[in-house]
């Protein structure tokens, strides 16, 4: 009989902050839109070609460092 003296408050612990959780997720429109999330892995999408990327064009005065065997200069 003595556990339900530890048991009652953790208990009432964990319903308070259920309910907390509950309003939280209300107020903050978690649950506006139920239908779209369980459909989204199904629409299909245009695939998205990766961004090419290119390198900046080395001046000749680089070039000619490089040729010469000095390192570039970074930025």
């Amino acid at each position: 009989m003595n556990i339900l003296l530890a048991l009652i408050p953790v208990t009432l612990l964990i319903v308070v902050c259920a309910i907390g959780i509950f309003f939280w997720a209300v107020n903050h429109r978690q649950f506006d839109d139920l239908d779209s999330p369980g459909v989204l892995p199904l629409m299909e999408e245009e695939p998205v070609e990766p961004a090419r990327e290119t390198a900046p064009a080395a001046t000749p005065a680089a070039q000619a460092g490089e040729a010469a065997g000095q390192p570039r200069a970074s930025h």
